[in-house]
């Protein structure tokens, strides 16, 4: 029998460190701070809520004291606030406030992108230049508005949730423009194919463009959640009564009052409006990751 020989690979030559850090290093570096920047504030907030003693000078980045869940217990039983109250507006108005603008926005997209009619792009530049105003330019203006709009239709006036939650659906215009350019990159013969075999526009909206919108519609949702929740200016405003609060509003209060002994009990408020987000975000997560027009067209 003869034998074969194997021929021997070739010493492998190591990547010197200058150029493994020119090519991958370097992003490896800017992941890393990116998530140290991240987690801070996200540890800072946690300490607090697990100190006892719940002061700033207590305060860093891990507990310098006894181990806690007080705060917590304090934030629950109302002791010092009328937490679960603030904390169930604040579900109810960012749920509705998010569903709504994804909604309005997603029917705006759809007109400025697939539909063709006079004025269509004076309309366009009218929403962008809305975009370009800060809301607080235009307080005074929708104060008066709702206060005047209260005295024909009382729930939808000042120091109500339903008032609140109608002006919060003007943050809607900030999304159409997102919304439109993805719009714009959805091939057309999707839905003129679907028009076409006598399907109507609300049609192939429903059933062709908006599952292919799955992974920026995730998107635009959770960014809207997370905007109302942490909107304040608007609802120090509008929202005076106690139990018509939302959690920024509230606890801004709570600890406006006292800010040396309150910080541990504010800590422990924001940590519990975290848990929403998070969840929603395991949720989403699936969907952001997606193809964007992954399923639309069969081969």
């Amino acid at each position: 029998m003869s034998s074969t020989s194997v021929p021997q690979s070739g010493p492998k030559h190591r990547m010197s460190f200058g150029r493994w850090f020119a090519e991958l290093g370097w992003r490896h570096v800017v992941g890393i701070l990116a998530v140290v920047f991240a987690v801070f504030p996200i540890l800072f907030v946690l300490s607090a809520s697990l100190n006892e003693s719940g002061s700033i000078s207590a305060a860093g980045l891990l507990p310098t004291e006894r181990i806690t869940l007080e705060h917590y217990a304090v934030m629950l039983n109302g002791e010092r606030a009328n937490f679960l109250r603030w904390y169930l507006n604040t579900i109810i108005v960012c749920g509705v406030v998010a569903i709504g603008q994804v909604f309005l926005s997603l029917l705006g997209a759809y007109a400025f992108s697939r539909l063709r009619f006079a004025g269509r792009r004076d309309g366009m530049l009218a929403v962008l230049l809305v975009m370009m105003f800060p809301a607080i330019l235009s307080m005074i203006a929708v104060y008066t508005m709702v206060a005047g709009l209260g005295e024909a239709v009382p729930w939808l006036g000042l120091n109500t949730l339903s008032g609140y939650i109608a002006v919060l659906m003007g943050g809607a215009f900030g999304q159409v423009w997102l919304l439109k350019g993805f719009f714009d990159t959805i091939p057309r013969e999707l839905d003129e194919a679907a028009i076409l075999d006598g399907a109507s526009h609300w049609q192939a909206f429903c059933r062709i463009l908006v599952p292919s919108m799955t992974p920026i519609l995730a998107t635009t949702l959770l960014l809207a959640l997370v905007g109302s929740m942490s909107e304040f200016l608007i609802g120090s405003i509008f929202l005076t009564d106690d139990s018509k609060k939302t959690l920024a509003v509230g606890m801004y209060g709570m600890f406006a009052s006292d800010r040396s002994n309150n910080l541990g009990v504010f800590a422990a408020g924001s940590v519990m409006i975290m848990i929403p987000v998070i969840v929603l975000y395991q949720f989403l997560q699936r969907y952001i990751v997606g193809g964007s027009t992954a399923g639309a067209v069969k081969g």
